[in-house]
């Protein structure tokens, strides 16, 4: 492994826990802690253990002892702190969704690069172990021709008026919350679809409870996803192919199972994830690679991917008519 970057945290939720949780756990080095109030901030340094504990995005992005900074603001939030940080000098992983548009995803991808830093979006399950495998047994044809993605991300949330996940003005909706994951993956099998088709249902907010997306491809191929956050689901994914499918158990976007099953029904492989922790420090292990080797874009996860998805999420939500406050 390279010389371990110092890390910084922008905001104190529960994803940031579980981030930084990770990072302990796995030996990296987490310098400093930015929140909205000085309070907050103890309490997260002292929950993990962290020298710097900022009252301010400003005050963490100006910290000279941070290399890179993890956003985790919600996700109308993620383009002015990813800003601020590039702007500090500091490379950046963002939470998916990577930002709200892809106006917004562009801006950062073109800032970066004037910076001449790295920025990814978080999307953690692309660099998990399992996944390396899946794409491992892809490529050797073990599945003959991939035709087909069916994955869901389907968890029943809080129905509360006031809870982010129902919240317009914070990015709350199944879409860009829970979405983004079956979504990220048909992307990383197939790559751009040739068509789009959605459908959702909404709550009394406006936000969007169950969005519906099938992708079609040249030659043929389908995905077909969806995600919801009123009812739960198997949260499962399987890979089709000619000769043989893949089956993803739950919760196929975190470290879990999965089997190789060829189309006569024989089992051919069987993977088990062995991870410490939830396994977010994978895509940590990314980024310092990546800054160690002097690339400015993802290998696994490119920018302009990510760019490119923020578009089809852009036209996912004007299918289904979700826009966002401020749009």
């Amino acid at each position: 492994m390279t010389e371990r970057l110092r890390w910084g945290i922008l905001a104190t939720g529960g994803i940031a826990h579980a981030f930084a949780n990770d990072l302990k756990l796995n030996g990296f080095t987490v310098q400093a802690v930015g929140s909205r109030s000085q309070e907050n901030a103890d309490a997260f340094a002292a929950e993990f253990d962290i020298p710097n504990a900022h009252a301010s995005y400003e005050a963490l992005a100006a910290d000279p002892e941070v290399d890179v900074i993890y956003v985790s603001t919600p996700h109308p939030m993620h383009a002015a702190g990813a800003t601020l940080a590039l702007e500090a000098g500091k490379h950046v992983l963002v939470e998916k969704a990577f930002t709200v548009n892809a106006a917004e995803a562009r801006a950062l991808a073109e800032l970066a690069a004037a910076k001449g830093l790295l920025v990814l979006e978080a999307m953690w399950t692309r660099y998990l172990p399992h996944m390396a495998r899946i794409r491992e047994i892809i490529a050797a044809g073990t599945l003959g021709e991939v035709r087909t993605l069916i994955a869901d991300h389907t968890q029943l949330l809080s129905d509360d008026p006031a809870h982010r996940i129902n919240a317009l003005e914070l990015g709350g909706g199944a879409l860009l919350d829970l979405g983004i994951y079956p979504i990220s993956f048909a992307w990383d099998l197939f790559g751009a679809p040739a068509t789009t088709q959605a459908s959702a249902t909404f709550k009394s907010t406006g936000a969007d409870a169950q969005v519906a997306v099938v992708y079609s491809y040249e030659g043929g191929r389908m995905a077909s996803t969806i995600s919801a956050s009123d009812v739960k689901g198997p949260n499962t994914a399987v890979v089709l192919g000619t000769e043989a499918r893949i089956e993803i158990d739950q919760v196929w976007y975190s470290p879990t199972t999965f089997r190789v099953i060829a189309a006569d029904g024989t089992q051919l492989e069987e993977y088990r994830s062995e991870v410490v922790g939830r396994g977010m420090h994978f895509q940590a292990e990314a980024v310092e690679r990546l800054v160690a080797a002097g690339t400015l874009t993802g290998d696994l996860l490119p920018i302009d991917e990510t760019v490119a998805i923020m578009a089809s999420l852009d036209e996912i939500r004007r299918q289904i008519g979700l826009v966002y406050p401020g749009e």
